[in-house]
């Protein structure tokens, strides 16, 4: 995010070469219509010092140090200092411009903190007050003082009303911006705190459960010890296997969650451990390049979340079916997980921790899966479809992770 002074700093370049660019033609008007007597040097050379410092101004925003409100002030110190500059030589009080002394103090109240505007409205008012005194009055021009005078407050006005609408409206713009990114990192922070404590607690689970998984573990291989009823042996089986699944998982939790020590998992190993534990779901597969990836543990959590979510919301509404899109090359896996559910009800974008629209469910999925897409510096977005919703994912591969094997 933008430190806060450098958008105005960017507002200020812009404003400059406004004024830049009328104080040049106020003094050709003036140079060539009327033929007024002014130390044209010192104004030509004024206007020549803000253009300069303009162009100085310009290439400061493009770097990408930060810029604090001191630095936004001492810039606005230099257009201060030109106008009253200006002014000055320009008949002092009596000039119609004078007024633009207000839209320095304007801009700085929307931009910086009230320091830095009680500081700049104290620069101006210094500003107006030594061009006051020190003022000199403009030429004798016969028949027409008054009328110029009123011309030129006419100008000053449109002027002024202009500045203020166009370089207000974005000031504004920009404080709205860093507002909404704020409360975007607000409610990650939040969501991120409760996904830490969610793993800390799950550690402790894991060490819990794997006592009672390994009894569980012998007493199927005692009961395979005994003579069976026909068709108990495939029970058996299965019931190995998804003890087998469930050990791996708690395995996997009671693991410390370091990337450097983290290591890859078999796509298709993903897939298979998932539809044995979700046996009636029908997985129709579709995509090219996926056959054989070795994928992070993260992207292998990624799938089975969305893909429950998906079977979750399939069964509410009668169905049994979920599609997964697949798609790898070098650089990317991009994946899509599609159910025939009733759809999202208003998911936000960044979904809250805990909060589950599904009468038992834990609220865990999209959260947990939107971190995960964010850690590993991918994106997550979420569509309704005719019949259902879509999840898509993209995340980056590891040069280490290409495929290996050719289209399914």
């Amino acid at each position: 995010m933008q430190p806060p002074a450098i958008p105005f700093l960017k507002t200020l370049c812009g404003l400059r070469w406004v004024a830049v660019a009328t104080q040049a033609s106020t003094l050709l008007v003036v140079a060539l219509a009327l033929d007024m007597a002014l130390p044209w040097s010192r104004l030509w050379g004024a206007v020549l010092l803000l253009a300069t410092f303009n162009l100085y101004a310009q290439w400061r925003c493009a770097r990408a140090k930060p810029a604090s409100a001191a630095e936004a002030f001492a810039h606005l110190l230099v257009d201060i200092g030109v106008l009253t500059w200006i002014i000055g030589w320009t008949g002092g009080i009596a000039n119609p411009f004078g007024s633009l002394f207000l839209l320095p103090i304007a801009l700085t109240a929307l931009a910086l903190p009230p320091r830095w505007t009680l500081a700049t409205a104290a620069a101006c008012v210094s500003g107006y007050a030594l061009a006051t005194a020190l003022g000199q009055p403009l030429p004798y021009v016969p028949g027409s003082d008054f009328d110029l005078h009123l011309w030129g407050m006419a100008a000053n006005f449109v002027l002024s009303v202009a500045v203020v609408l166009f370089f207000s409206t974005r000031l504004v713009a920009a404080r709205d911006r860093r507002e909404r990114e704020l409360a975007a990192m607000r409610e990650r922070f939040a969501r991120d705190e409760g996904i830490l404590a969610l793993a800390t607690h799950a550690a402790a689970v894991a060490h819990e459960l794997n006592t009672p998984l390994g009894t569980l573990t012998l007493l199927v291989d005692e009961l395979e010890a005994y003579p069976l009823p026909p068709g108990a042996g495939e029970d058996l089986a299965g019931m190995r296997e998804l003890l087998e699944v469930c050990r791996e998982r708690v395995r996997e939790l009671a693991s410390p969650a370091d990337p450097e020590t983290a290591s890859d998992i078999d796509l298709e190993r993903v897939l298979t451990q998932w539809q044995l534990v979700r046996p009636r779901i029908e997985l129709h597969r579709a995509g090219a390049g996926a056959r054989g990836l070795a994928i992070d543990r993260g992207i292998g959590h990624l799938l089975l979340a969305l893909l429950n979510n998906a079977a979750d919301a399939s069964e509410a509404n009668g169905g049994h079916r979920v599609d997964l899109r697949i798609e790898a090359d070098a650089q990317r896996l991009r994946g899509e997980i599609r159910d025939y559910g009733k759809g999202f009800s208003g998911h936000a974008l960044l979904p809250a921790l805990f909060r589950s629209d599904k009468p038992d469910g834990l609220g865990m999925g999209l959260a947990l899966s939107h971190a995960t897409v964010e850690r590993l510096g991918g994106a997550l977005s979420i569509a309704s479809a005719a019949d259902g919703a879509r999840v898509s994912f993209e995340v980056p591969l590891p040069d280490t992770g290409a495929p290996s094997g050719g289209p399914p």
